[in-house]
């Protein structure tokens, strides 16, 4: 039927009434006044006129919910009210402790409580002003957080203009989360077409939300569940979740007005029984004063509101096998030992290697190969070995002999323990010194090729204080170098920009760079072509790294060591924010695919760091010594005995140095 621009006019404005009605209901309220695909038909037909008339669309029509252009960076923005987290109670005495402080704070009020869940999500504001959506800042410190507008506006439950009428400016802060059904269904999808699952909704969520293109996030089940509103005129907490409802904004559904401590602690004990079976994960309840102006009046200690606090519940365990313990070197030369298990679920996420810290805890433990252990998370997120159940131990264990392993695994290296230290450390080399070889390493040609950043100025730039770790590198400014006695304002403006070239360098390359114990340039192109990003390699399990051609047990164990170490997974997380995003390159299609190369003596136009890069640019591996699986061994000068009868043996093809050049051109 075809409208006149006054009917269509009429005509969106109804559509729009209803689409918001029925989004309202569906979110908000949890019912249902239509099915999905009549309100899809509705959309559709709404689309259709704007598309007519784009004079008709408005900023908070449904169809405004589209992806934007991929930016290549977030802006930062400032909180007006600064987003404070709360302190944690794990206990009811902790909860008691807490009340009998405010109370003695303000002995004449009587105090009420506002009771929610605490959703397992990433916290986030958003602006309205005079009702209309116009900003979103995640949480970030506390006071400044990201604007993330383009991507919130694409979730389905935000309401890109409130139901009631607030003007000026009005700030709904909540948590985005994915439901543990769409969580589900979103994995098997994936499992099907045959991409890596995503390890919890929490992450997922996280991950989701600092995409650069907003195309992803709209294809996630995204939702906003608020739990607060920044506004005058709003007395209570009560009043808060009240004007969210009118306003079209999701809550959690849990929230209650309490009187007493005893309710609270009902509250508590009844939502625990069925926190399993709510639509989102949490980890806990948040308890408020109810009254704004005694919260308020209370004040702030320290980093958190005196006025409220998050109850935890008890950390979920898990039991499992202690396959081996491994040995890990972190930055600062400290020897760290890592328990090795069979994959298990704890808290929502799959976890396999938990550190053990130390000896000492090793043998108070008692912990050994072959053990089944109960595992939790502390804090709902590290990986603990809570104790051994000795009950289940072989007859044939023996004790962990912490001097044995550290022989075994590194027969290269001396350790020594200081009186009064817990921690064995590489003898004769301090925290700089294996700083500086990190540095050296992670910018040398068989890994980010950072030109400028030889050992001469890796020791500049450490002795100095301007670098304390690796991330340091890349929050460098010109000024910063330039006053270093090494560096002119030109020298110091070149290695600014090699550093700021490397931020988007492949990923085989970026894991060579790690410096994971025995892992190469070769195994690194291996597992970058298996798992395809630095997230999935962080996530994989023993069994899964051994299946790779050419990555044993060994080499296995020490990249599962390395992604247990605490300080590598924040050296991973602050590259993360600074902007560094390896880049996977199927080099699978190269003219040199299937095909693996041995070479001797020289080649005279390149050097044999040079004639490997151009092997792996062209998906061809590059051997060391010959074996099975060698296709050709590059003759650059005389071959020594054993290469040619490795040669013979495993009828491995010689070739000169001319075929070769001209196989790789």
């Amino acid at each position: 039927m075809q409208l006149s621009f006054g009917q269509a006019k009429v005509r969106a404005q109804k559509l729009r009434r209803l689409i918001d009605d029925y989004r309202y209901n569906y979110h908000v309220l949890d019912e249902s006044i239509m099915s999905e695909a009549a309100a899809d038909s509705l959309k559709h037909e709404l689309a259709q006129i704007e598309e007519k008339y784009p004079e008709l669309i408005t900023p908070d029509s449904p169809t405004q919910k589209v992806a934007g252009k991929a930016s290549d960076k977030f802006v930062k923005a400032t909180h007006q009210t600064p987003m404070i987290s709360l302190a944690d109670v794990f206990n009811e005495a902790e909860v008691t402790a807490w009340f009998e402080r405010i109370q003695k704070l303000l002995p004449s009020a009587k105090f009420e409580f506002l009771c929610d869940i605490k959703m397992d999500g990433l916290a986030c504001a958003l602006v309205y002003q005079d009702g209309v959506f116009a900003q979103a800042i995640t949480r970030g410190d506390g006071k400044v957080g990201e604007d993330v507008t383009v991507n919130v506006r694409t979730i389905s439950n935000v309401p890109l203009k409130l139901r009631q009428n607030l003007p000026g400016r009005t700030e709904i802060r909540g948590e985005i989360v994915i439901f543990k059904d769409d969580f589900t269904k979103l994995n098997q999808k994936r499992k099907k077409s045959g991409e890596p699952q995503f390890a919890n909704p929490r992450n997922l969520a996280a991950g989701t939300i600092r995409q650069l293109d907003p195309k992803i996030v709209a294809a996630r089940p995204l939702r906003f569940m608020g739990y607060d509103v920044i506004r005058d005129g709003v007395a209570t907490n009560t009043q808060a979740y009240d004007l969210m409802q009118k306003a079209g904004i999701t809550t959690s559904g849990q929230a209650k007005s309490l009187q007493k401590l005893a309710q609270v602690f009902a509250y508590i004990k009844q939502l625990d029984e069925h926190r399993d079976n709510l639509p989102f994960n949490t980890d806990g309840a948040v308890i408020k004063i109810d009254n704004r102006e005694q919260f308020a009046r209370l004040g702030v200690v320290g980093k958190s509101p005196r006025g409220a606090v998050a109850f935890k519940y008890p950390a979920e365990e898990a039991t499992t096998v202690v396959k081996d313990i491994v040995i890990s070197i972190g930055r600062t030369g400290v020897a760290t030992p890592v328990a090795v298990f069979d994959p298990v679920r704890v808290a929502g996420t799959t976890v396999q290697h938990a550190s053990l810290h130390n000896a000492d805890e090793i043998a108070r433990l008692d912990v050994r190969i072959g053990d089944t252990v109960v595992i939790y998370k502390a804090g709902d997120i590290i990986p603990q070995i809570l104790k051994v159940l000795r009950e289940l131990r072989a007859k044939n264990s023996t004790k962990f002999s912490y001097r044995t392993a550290l022989k075994k695994q590194y027969p290269e290296l001396e350790f020594e323990r200081t009186d009064g230290e817990v921690a064995y450390r590489v003898k004769g080399q301090n925290s700089n010194l294996i700083l500086k070889r990190a540095i050296e390493y992670y910018a040398s040609r068989s890994a980010l090729n950072i030109d400028g950043l030889g050992e001469k100025n890796v020791v500049a730039l450490v002795d100095s204080g301007l670098v304390q770790s690796i991330a340091d590198l890349y929050t460098l400014s010109v000024d910063d170098v330039s006053r270093l006695d090494r560096f002119a304002s030109v020298s110091a403006n070149n290695l600014i920009n090699a550093i700021s070239a490397s931020k988007n360098p492949p990923l085989s390359r970026f894991i060579t760079a790690l410096g994971i114990r025995h892992v190469g340039s070769q195994t690194a192109i291996d597992l970058a072509n298996h798992f395809k990003s630095i997230e999935n390699l962080a996530h994989a399990t023993l069994d899964e790294l051994e299946a790779i051609d050419g990555v044993g047990h060994i080499v296995a164990e020490s990249i599962l060591a390395w992604f247990a170490d605490e300080d590598n997974m924040g050296l991973l997380a602050k590259l993360g924010q600074l902007g560094i995003k390896p880049q996977h390159q199927d080099l699978s299609g190269g003219k040199l695919a299937g095909q693996s190369f041995v070479i001797t003596g020289t080649l005279d136009s390149m050097s044999r760091d040079q004639a490997a890069e151009r092997i792996h640019q062209l998906g061809g591996a590059f051997q060391n010594a010959v074996g099975k699986n060698t296709t050709y061994l590059v003759a650059g000068g005389k071959i020594g005995a054993s290469k040619h009868t490795a040669a013979e043996k495993f009828g491995t093809k010689i070739i000169g140095r001319q075929e070769f050049l001209e196989m790789i051109s």
